[in-house]
């Protein structure tokens, strides 16, 4: 059976790299995407089961991500998991995503809510 696999989408380093290991501890397979611009791209040719989505990012918005996984059917089955400290951005994407995470977000938060999300796909 394959590893889950969770795409995180998210421009700070070291909490990217830090969520990445967390889950990659855990037996999920990850990509960490920097740059909005090059989000939609890697998510379209990976197809993962579960999107962890910031959305303030450079050249393209996670709101601008979100819109494009939603349109496009084949991807319509993707799980996304808003990750944002901007509470209203999050509030007003929140029924285009599976979940909207306020950060701060606690590692035992993701790592339980990928797993199961995971699964469901």
């Amino acid at each position: 059976m394959n590893r889950p696999f969770i795409m995180i989408v998210e421009d700070d380093v070291e909490l990217g790299d830090i969520i990445s290991t967390v889950l990659q501890g855990s037996g999920l397979s990850t990509e960490t995407v920097r740059d909005g611009g090059l989000a939609f791209d890697r998510i379209s040719a990976t197809e993962p089961d579960v999107i962890l989505l910031d959305m303030h990012l450079p050249n393209v918005s996670g709101s601008d991500i979100l819109d494009s996984i939603r349109a496009t059917p084949r991807l319509s089955r993707t799980r996304v998991v808003i990750t944002t400290a901007d509470a209203l951005l999050g509030r007003a994407n929140e029924d285009k995503a599976d979940l909207v995470l306020i950060k701060p977000i606690t590692l035992d938060q993701i790592l339980g809510l990928t797993t199961r999300l995971a699964r469901l796909s």
